[in-house]
């Protein structure tokens, strides 16, 4: 008799499943930007996100497309550990070459990482790197339980905020910056997504923004600045617009990052490493 599955959470961790969704419709193109062969068969595990489909239309290429981003940000600038926090249905830990000796520590809600694991299990799936899987809210000591985990703040390490701030109260944004950057070595990385009040505002975000509070994910906060945000806690930034990002890889700009049709409005892809 087939095992039932652990199932993910409702809420916010919803998102964590559109994310793989996206990613699996990009393994199925020969020309795809990354290879994420997990991705379709923990959908599948999950049940879908057919509910998320109008999200999905709306902001999938803008997935794809920050997936190489942050692939390339951790891969090229490697640090012997890397944290993947909310790492949802992430399979960085699985499908991408790490150097000899690198640890993912991957932190989400417990009833995520149980779901996940188990998932993971009934595939067989090998990690190609040492990884630690953290049960924790990001509500609590969360910092704590990372370094209990094995984390060694001593070391240089590779930060992932993938999708993760704008649904952060304000305070708590800034708590979470306190802590990474407090446990960050000089020379650690810190890559991470945010938006700037005009996306928030955006009437294409309107149905996005409904869909969200009916899950209980609601977007809570924005920067208008990365760089300058960063810099208040010891990182130099820089951010990479879509539109570049777009014509490296030879992929049509993303509509809702496209300036000729959001204008100001910003998704902020941003990378940053620690000179404090």
């Amino acid at each position: 008799m087939k095992r039932v599955l652990q199932r993910p959470p409702v809420g916010v961790a919803r998102t964590a499943v559109l994310i793989a969704a996206a990613r699996a419709n990009e393994q199925r193109h020969d020309d795809r930007l990354f290879d994420d062969p997990l991705a379709a068969k923990l959908v599948e595990a999950a049940g879908s996100a057919n509910d998320l489909n109008g999200v999905r239309t709306l902001a999938g290429d803008h997935f794809v497309l920050r997936t190489r981003y942050f692939d390339d940000e951790l891969l090229d600038t490697p640090r012997p550990q890397v944290v993947i926090m909310a790492a949802g249905l992430d399979t960085r830990a699985f499908r991408l070459q790490w150097p000899p000796g690198t640890t993912v520590f991957e932190l989400d809600l417990p009833e995520m990482v149980e779901f996940k694991e188990d998932a993971l299990r009934d595939q067989h799936a090998q990690p190609t790197c040492e990884r630690v899987a953290v049960p924790c809210d990001l509500r609590d000591d969360w910092a704590t339980a990372l370094i209990r985990a094995g984390l060694d703040p001593k070391k240089p390490t590779a930060w992932l905020l993938e999708g993760l701030f704008m649904f952060l109260p304000p305070d708590a944004g800034e708590r979470l910056l306190y802590w990474v950057s407090a446990l960050s070595a000089r020379g650690s990385t810190l890559a991470l997504e945010h938006v700037n009040r005009a996306f928030r505002d955006l009437p294409q975000m309107k149905p996005v923004h409904q869909r969200f509070d009916a899950l209980d994910a609601r977007w809570q906060s924005d920067v208008e600045d990365p760089v300058e945000w960063l810099d208040g806690y010891g990182w130099a930034a820089a951010v990479t617009h879509q539109v570049d990002l777009a014509a490296r890889h030879d992929r049509a700009v993303p509509a809702i990052t496209d300036p000729r049709r959001v204008g100001d409005a910003r998704i902020w892809l941003v990378s940053a490493v620690r000179t404090g």
